[in-house]
């Protein structure tokens, strides 16, 4: 038994180190049986293979591969792309043998048990397929790769190459031969690319959310999260700050851009950290109650609006995104409108905008619960993708006065000093707004020793959706660079919730909004640029990456004094 669960866990991808030793008849034989024994829906096994041999047949496949994965890395963030390039497909020609698994929707005929309405279990057992081919292999030390960079057109020359039916589909594209050894981990890990996910993130006990490893108790999302978060490391924070003293420059000329490297040394724990790319910018997007007090002149529908162009990439956060190599997924966590799913869109609705927050709590505290843990688990799922920094970003028709709430709530100040002008709002409407955030502050009285329960009286859902993403980020012991004001009011209820949260956080930029300057000072972060925005979006976040990716850096790249041969200062 412990010999099957050995071959189940050494199964790799392989891409590199095979031989060119032809693979024995019998061999391929048990492998292909194994395949062949696979579970299918109403039992109409639906694959085939076709055993690719010829040299010339494999030279043009890799031809077609290389073309289409040129192609999809130009349309990449760039360290994806660099990511992309840095995984081999000679193996296509390296091996001896290419095995191409295919599925054939129709077969069973029209009655197939288990197939109604649903053709696309054909291809999903062909998977099955796949799967026991794969372990098969690795039992008889055999490596497999899956080559997966074919676009519609590569799929048709494929077809047309092999000879393939027109009904045909292809499920999967395997080389197949001897290597000389299997890697410890998978190679997509190994270069960046992604990261196994742990297995008490996807175990559920009865119902969605109640995780939990069989034979342990359920746990609540958010406060596993927060127990998961501890103090940065102090020891690797020193290390840092010694090995930039020794580094070959005057000491601290790099001024704050020294402070960033020594953050991301105690984020990592490690004297050197690893550089924050690649990094995805996650934009919360949600509709607010309290817009119908008149605190903003803007339509409320501009947020669906502004959604669609983030998704069609017309908006600056996708220019700056766009300029600086890093990702945009949008997260909607509370759009009034219903939004048609498109790819870079996060459906994670709670509900369909907030309730007026002088009327009544903005959410209930569940609401307010599953916007954090749908911010945790875009976090979670953003680093197990293989991002190394993530960076906040919100879009929401008046959710500069569910911000301004929110910092008075937990730092006291009074509404007139924290409320600002938004999205550039006259006089008349300002001492409106202000009015507004003390009416409700009034109403509430929220209590800040009780972070989810302020949160649910005057935040808003896209807030929620912050406060988890920032504490899923510091439980992961990855830098979050926060934007402006709304990232800053949400880091007060993550920071309440967690404390040691702020050590994981890094201030983009100081905004023009006035509550933007409390934040940071209350949460003791100084900002990385100050250029007087106030756009939101990520788009302050976005213009400071670059800071933290060159202190990190610089702190790979450049020499001691000692390594370089180079006479420190004396200190005489």
């Amino acid at each position: 038994m412990q010999g099957f669960y050995d071959v189940l866990h050494s199964r790799r991808d392989v891409r590199i180190g095979f031989r060119p030793d032809p693979i024995d008849d019998d061999v391929l034989t048990r492998v292909l049986a194994a395949a062949h024994a696979a579970p299918s829906v109403g039992f109409s096994q639906p694959w085939d293979f076709v055993l690719v041999r010829d040299p010339a047949t494999r030279q043009r496949v890799h031809a077609l591969v290389e073309e289409h994965r040129t192609r999809y890395a130009a349309s990449l963030p760039a360290a994806r792309a660099d990511a992309l390039r840095s995984i081999r497909i000679e193996a296509i020609r390296e091996t001896p043998l290419n095995v191409v698994v295919t599925a054939d929707p129709t077969r069973g005929g029209r009655h197939t048990l288990g197939r109604h309405d649903r053709p696309e279990m054909g291809p999903y057992s062909a998977a099955l397929a796949v799967q026991n081919l794969w372990l098969a292999a690795r039992a008889e030390d055999l490596g497999v790769g899956w080559v997966s960079f074919f676009g519609d057109d590569g799929l048709a020359a494929l077809h047309e190459l092999l000879g393939l039916p027109a009904h045909l589909e292809v499920v999967a594209y395997l080389c197949v031969g001897h290597v000389d050894a299997f890697p410890d981990r998978p190679e997509l890990e190994a270069h960046g690319w992604a990261r196994r996910r742990p297995l008490d993130w996807a175990v559920h006990q009865e119902t969605w959310g109640a995780r939990g490893l069989p034979g342990a108790e359920p746990t609540a999302l958010l406060e596993s999260t927060v127990d998961a978060i501890g103090p940065v490391d102090a020891r690797a924070r020193a290390a840092a700050r010694d090995r930039l003293d020794r580094m070959t420059k005057p000491r601290g000329a790099l001024g704050r851009v020294e402070d960033v490297a020594v953050t991301l040394a105690g984020i990592a724990g490690a004297e050197v950290p690893p550089v924050p790319a690649p990094a995805a910018v996650a934009v919360f997007a949600a509709d607010h109650g309290v817009h119908a007090q008149g605190v903003t002149p803007w339509p409320q529908e501009v947020t669906a609006q502004m959604v669609a162009n983030f998704l069609g990439g017309g908006a600056v956060v996708n220019a700056f995104a766009r300029q600086i190599g890093a990702e945009v997924q949008v997260v909607d966590v509370g759009v009034a409108a219903d939004l048609e799913p498109v790819p870079g869109l996060l459906p994670r609705k709670v509900a369909h905008g907030t309730a007026d927050m002088t009327a009544g709590p903005a959410m209930t505290r569940e609401q307010a619960r599953r916007g954090i843990e749908h911010g945790i688990e875009v976090a979670r799922d953003l680093v197990a993708a293989g991002n190394r920094c993530l960076l906040t970003g919100d879009m929401g028709i008046a959710n500069t006065t569910a911000a301004a709430a929110l910092i008075c709530a937990f730092t006291g100040t009074d509404p007139a000093t924290a409320t600002g002008r938004g999205t550039g709002i006259d006089d008349e409407t300002l001492a409106r707004k202000t009015e507004v955030v003390r009416r409700a502050l009034d109403l509430h009285r929220p209590d800040p020793a009780d972070p989810v329960g302020v949160l649910a009286a005057v935040g808003g859902l896209e807030h929620a959706g912050l406060v988890g993403f920032v504490l899923g980020a510091a439980a992961l012991r990855t830098p979050v660079l926060l934007d402006g004001v709304i990232a800053g009011s949400a880091a007060l209820v993550a920071a309440a919730l967690a404390p040691d949260v702020t050590g994981y956080c890094l201030a983009g930029h100081r905004s023009a909004e006035p509550g933007g300057h409390i934040v940071l000072e209350h949460l003791g972060c100084a900002p990385l640029l100050e250029l007087d925005m106030r756009l939101g979006e990520g788009t302050g976040a976005l213009l400071a990456l670059p800071v933290l990716q060159g202190a990190a850096r610089a702190m790979a790249d450049v020499a001691t004094f000692d390594s370089a041969g180079v006479t420190d200062k004396t200190d005489g």
